[in-house]
């Protein structure tokens, strides 16, 4: 039996190891959700500012809701292989940023204690687009369980606005300097999105919280990219061979990296900008062209290639009709992005293209399906409304929406490993069941997920998405893609 990567073990593996001595780092970071993606991404980059010198940046990793990730690395001191895979080859890097990991539901003082430390001086999330806990106007979910828990019991908070609010009340108290707050998941503005809850968050506990949140504490806006499959067993048992030691918990990941922030940070940071971060005054631009190019195209490629029998995206990507889709999707996207920020996008959909393309990465298209309802709005329905406000037509973007709803209905059914969960997923399961009319169905989809609530070209999107429904029920993805002609024109390009 292999021995586990560690500390002690680490000397003599085959691959890229701290260049650093973990015991002279001191905590300077806490990161809240610290899943695969912060493993691959963030703490990487911090990885690289540690061999440089700057000491004093190390990770302490919170664990909101599961302790896998604890109890994975934890006996490896936090110790993790990062796979960076093309179809060239891989390439291993023994990652070293994170000191310590903790649970927040099995100790949430700890967490607390952590969060107050002086020299901590940036709190960074990865939570996902469901856990900001916002109702369907965008608002704060005042409603929410967690949220009720958290206002009654501020000393054993359960979600990342109870944490924050605390430990920020805390720091207040003590007389110590607030942290900078640094958002890293896919929300529009993302840094404005949480500052805006935060602040209802803490007054509803207390005014004058409240507004030290909004006047004294920093959030910096931030996008963030790279492509970080769900690690296989049989990623594991590659690993276990080439390092000649057992590692829980690798992370496979792209050799493409990209990290864009808002130069805002009053307590300090990283020189980040030294390993490639683009530190910027407005994140915007760059924000709106990932989120509606990628993630956008992501989102098209995992419902459609479940519909159509695809298993990881370079499979569906390869599908000479789906490959045409995205095409067109970013045909229609491109004139929503922002015309007088400098953005280059037929480079960087080339890149994309490129990337959709790896083999060595097998990135399930049912793992970016997760959570369709949190990630549209952003990814897709805010694109298809904007070309509807230019009285232009939403033909593939509306396609995308359609395909959620039908991969959402034909799960447990005919959908070949469509395995993937959304947080709306029962009282879908109630609205599928009641055999409505289509047109009907539609709109009763877009009032739970509460897609453009309130905008005026709402009813026209919603016509939209439903004449592809029909076409999905009717035929599924091939008449579907056979009403927008795809198929027939080999150049791929819109019309």
């Amino acid at each position: 039996m292999k021995k586990r990567l560690s500390n002690l073990t680490i000397a003599n593996v085959p691959a890229a190891i701290p260049r650093y001595d973990r015991r002279a780092i001191t905590p300077g970071i806490v990161h809240l959700g610290v899943g695969a993606f912060h493993r691959a991404h963030q703490a990487a980059y911090v990885d690289a500012c540690l061999a440089d010198g700057e000491g004093d940046w190390g990770i302490v990793g919170v664990s909101l809701r599961s302790p896998d990730t604890r109890d994975a690395l934890k006996p490896q001191d936090g110790l993790y292989t990062l796979a960076i895979r093309d179809s060239a080859g891989e390439q291993l890097q023994v990652v070293g940023s994170i000191q310590s990991l903790l649970v927040a539901p099995e100790d949430p003082g700890a967490v607390l204690a952590a969060l107050t430390d002086p020299r901590i001086r940036i709190v960074t999330l990865t939570i996902t687009e469901k856990a900001y806990l916002r109702a369907a106007d965008g608002t704060l979910d005042s409603a929410h369980p967690d949220i009720v828990h958290d206002l009654a019991n501020p000393g054993s908070p359960k979600t990342a606005h109870g944490f924050l609010a605390e430990a920020l009340a805390r720091r207040s108290i003590a007389g110590t300097p607030p942290f900078t707050v640094l958002c890293c998941d896919n929300l529009p503005a993302n840094g404005a999105t949480l500052h805006r809850l935060l602040i209802e968050f803490a007054k509803l506990r207390d005014a004058d919280l409240g507004r030290y949140v909004a006047d004294e504490v920093a959030f910096p806006s931030s996008m963030v990219d790279r492509i970080v499959p769900a690690t296989t067993d049989a990623d594991r048992a590659r690993i276990a061979d080439e390092l000649g030691l057992e590692d829980a918990w690798p992370v496979m990941t792209e050799p493409f990296r990209q990290w864009v922030i808002e130069d805002r940070f009053p307590a300090g940071r990283p020189a980040w900008e030294k390993f490639g971060v683009t530190m910027v005054e407005d994140v915007r631009p760059f924000e709106d062209m990932k989120l509606r190019l990628l993630n956008g195209a992501h989102s098209g490629i995992a419902y459609l290639g479940l519909l159509s029998g695809h298993a990881t995206v370079d499979r569906a990507f390869a599908d000479p009709a789906i490959r045409q889709f995205v095409d067109r999707l970013w045909a229609e996207a491109i004139p929503t992005l922002p015309q007088d920020a400098g953005l280059d996008p037929t480079p960087y959909t080339a890149e994309l293209a490129a990337r959709f393309s790896n083999t060595a990465l097998a990135h399930r298209t049912a793992q970016i399906a997760n959570d369709g309802s949190q990630k549209l709005p952003q990814r897709i329905v805010a694109s298809a409304l904007a070309r509807l406000e230019a009285g232009l037509l939403p033909e593939h973007l509306s396609l995308v929406v359609a395909a959620w709803i039908a991969a959402c209905a034909a799960r447990g059914g005919s959908l070949p490993e469509g395995h993937f969960t959304d947080p709306l997923d029962a009282a879908l399961g109630d609205l599928f069941g009641r055999n409505l009319p289509t047109a009907t169905m539609a709109e009763a989809v877009f009032d739970l997920a509460g897609f453009a609530i309130g905008h005026a070209e709402r009813q026209k999107l919603i016509e939209f998405v439903a004449t592809h429904l029909v076409h999905f029920k009717q035929g599924g993805p091939k008449l579907a893609f056979a009403a927008l002609g795809i198929g027939k024109d080999p150049s791929g390009l819109a019309e």
